[in-house]
């Protein structure tokens, strides 16, 4: 028996509940809860193409410690119910997670991020067992920010005036439905910990990417791009490419989540932007000039008009996280994509199939 079969039969002490733990964050997430020595359960219903891969992988490596629970945050509430009574812990990823889609079906989206969350705070609530509770918020929240003046340069925009990035002050402001639904859950979650002392943190997450992300156009463009390269599928520049993000490695994320969890009572009422800081930016054509560079080729663009929301510039202001909770990333993009392209290419042939099947 190997080392990592016999620790799982040490039973763990304490259980988390991840939604969405089948997707690129919650398996990442889920396999460093398991090797922290939690016991973790798996709550998705395995829509987005992909996950059922991510789900078959943390059942081979952790059969005990990983408990899958089926079910849909809009629909199945004694599934949730249950799961999020057992728990210390839940890690709210269950998401409708691009932009384009929420346009196009706007009640879906809805139904997913802002019914969805106000569906696992209900059941917490219901439960009564008070775990703590951390969301997955996004940068979106803030909106297209057409008052904040960025310069253009070679090969990117950079803010004029924010040389942090934004911070967690910045006004709110809902632009597209996905906005709106991320939004509207991000204040349902800071809120119930006020009204029902829940504990609860949220965290307004930047570009994160990494292994086992089956990124496609409308969403985990870093990952996206990558694979396109790689598989030589067609890349689309929407706008001028000079649009720049802070990139936030996977492994990195799940470490802030870690420090939430380990602290609970510190952690519990903030809310944080969760991003990978200015000297870990990068544009879009930055990035395929790193690819074309890796590969030893040109790869073919083809350009279209800017998408509705679409922030030239989004860095995240890190400083109120790394004062509270002690956290800073630590993986630099370059390295990082390197890691990721390592692990497309050892799963190439999973990768082209659930790329195919978008």
């Amino acid at each position: 028996m190997d080392v990592l079969r016999s620790q799982e039969r040490v039973l763990p002490t304490r259980t988390v509940v991840i939604t969405g733990g089948a997707g690129f964050i919650g398996v990442n997430a889920a396999e460093a809860f398991v090797r922290d020595g939690w016991h973790v359960i798996v709550f998705d219903n395995l829509s987005r193409k992909g996950t059922d891969l991510n789900l078959r992988y943390l059942q081979q490596k952790f059969p005990v410690a990983c408990e899958f629970v089926p079910g849909d945050v809009r629909y199945d509430h004694f599934p949730l119910l249950r799961a999020v009574g057992r728990a210390e812990l839940v890690l709210h990823l269950a998401a409708q997670v691009a932009v384009t889609t929420s346009i196009a079906r706007p009640i879906e989206d809805f139904e997913i991020n802002a019914h969805g969350t106000f569906n696992v705070l209900e059941a917490i609530r219901e439960a009564g067992n008070k775990p703590l509770v951390i969301y997955a918020s996004t940068n979106k929240v803030y909106g297209g920010m057409t008052d904040v003046v960025c310069v253009k340069d070679a090969t990117r925009y950079r803010f004029r005036d924010f040389p942090d990035g934004i911070a967690e002050d910045r006004p709110l402001d809902f632009h597209s439905p996905y906005g709106c639904s991320k939004g509207a859950a991000d204040q349902y979650v800071h809120d119930y910990g006020r009204i029902y002392g829940i504990p609860s943190v949220v965290f307004r997450q930047s570009c994160i990417y990494g292994q086992r992300q089956f990124g496609v156009e409308d969403q985990g463009w870093v990952a996206w791009f990558s694979i396109a390269a790689l598989l030589r599928k067609p890349i689309t520049i929407y706008g001028d490419g000079l649009q720049i993000r802070d990139l936030l490695h996977v492994n990195d994320l799940v470490a802030a989540y870690q420090c939430a969890a380990a602290d609970p009572a510190r952690a519990a009422g903030g809310i944080s932007k969760v991003g990978g800081v200015p000297a870990r930016t990068l544009s879009l054509v930055e990035l395929l000039s790193f690819l074309e560079e890796r590969l030893g080729r040109r790869i073919p663009l083809r350009h279209a008009e800017p998408r509705a929301g679409d922030q030239p510039v989004f860095v995240a202001d890190i400083r109120k996280i790394k004062r509270d909770l002690g956290w800073a990333p630590t993986i630099d993009p370059l390295p990082g994509i390197g890691l990721l392209l390592d692990w497309i290419e050892q799963n190439r042939g999973d990768v082209e199939r659930v790329v195919e099947a978008f």
